[in-house]
């Protein structure tokens, strides 16, 4: 047993190194004096300040930051909304919506990029049509010009956010009394009084937790949104775009500091599981339960 033991957590060790090595090393030589990749030159914080000072890294830096902002605050409306839609019906169309919303999370990014692309073109051509043969019939001179941008690059984030959203929020509905929403009806509250004092504070945790996935999983993103930004570039295109010249250390300094910005959202995120486990545990599980209950346990658990 010591044995194993001992193998097991050199084997742990290993797997760690081999992964955040290169990791290590990049954060490293963000803070090399000379250009050098190999040697170490000495100490400086010239990469970071050089870095605040490059338009295109930090126009990148102001879009990344209000895609994600944006995409995750929607994307967690409604993705709040479809769960607590979800929840509502039958067993076996849920099961089956449920599916449906697993595909984009389980699908390549560059499927899904490559497809939204194609879809925002084809809309826009057609919209393009539309206006055109608008303007020859009604004689208007209406202006429509289709690209790339900012609003597809928003667009394109919604929607690969809300399943995230999605399944952090229906876990939370399910521990949620069914009873709760109606019983606070007949005590005469309103449809929205109800959902806002009664439904909204039990899946709040799910809520939040969705919001910053989401907002973690659009800062992030590269792949859909080389497909989908066009003229607007997002920090990880940008960063691209940059190594296909000449690797700047500046590469090394943004790298890093985007590197501890997703680290510190993980690290949010498993604080609050943790302490939402605790809060759980805590919590007094009656020993029997109506065959309402039974019903929905073992729907959970499947």
């Amino acid at each position: 047993m010591k044995k194993n033991s001992v193998l097991d957590r050199v084997f742990i060790v290993l797997v760690f190194l081999f992964l955040y090595a290169p990791i290590f090393v990049l954060i490293v030589f963000s803070f090399n004096a000379s250009k050098s990749r190999t040697v170490w030159a000495g100490f400086t914080l010239d990469w970071y300040v050089q870095l605040f000072h490059n338009k295109s890294i930090m126009d990148a830096l102001s879009t990344t930051l209000s895609v994600s902002v944006i995409a995750a605050s929607v994307a967690t409306v409604v993705g709040t909304a479809a769960a607590i839609g979800f929840y509502s019906m039958r067993r076996r169309p849920r099961n089956i919506l449920m599916g449906v919303n697993s595909i984009p999370m389980i699908n390549a990014d560059i499927i899904t990029g490559v497809s939204l692309m194609l879809l925002f073109v084809i809309s826009g051509t057609a919209i393009t049509v539309a206006v055109q043969l608008v303007n020859n019939l009604l004689g208007t001179n209406m202006n429509f010009q289709f690209s790339l941008g900012f609003g597809t690059l928003l667009l394109a984030h919604i929607t690969f956010d809300i399943p995230y959203v999605i399944l952090s929020v229906m876990p939370k509905l399910r521990q949620m009394d069914k009873n709760a929403f109606e019983a606070a009806q007949d005590l005469g509250a309103t449809t929205w009084q109800a959902f806002w004092k009664v439904v909204l504070p039990e899946i709040r945790p799910g809520v939040v937790n969705g919001l910053i996935i989401a907002f973690t999983m659009s800062i992030d993103d590269f792949v859909i949104s080389y497909f989908t930004g066009g003229q607007a570039q997002t920090l990880s295109v940008v960063i691209y775009s940059m190594t296909r010249k000449k690797v700047s250390p500046q590469i090394n300094a943004v790298s890093t500091l985007l590197f501890l910005s997703v680290l510190a959202l993980l690290a949010v995120i498993n604080i609050r599981q943790i302490r939402q486990e605790r809060a759980q545990s805590r919590k007094w599980v009656p020993a029997t339960a109506s065959g309402e209950a039974a019903e929905e346990l073992s729907e959970y658990t499947e």
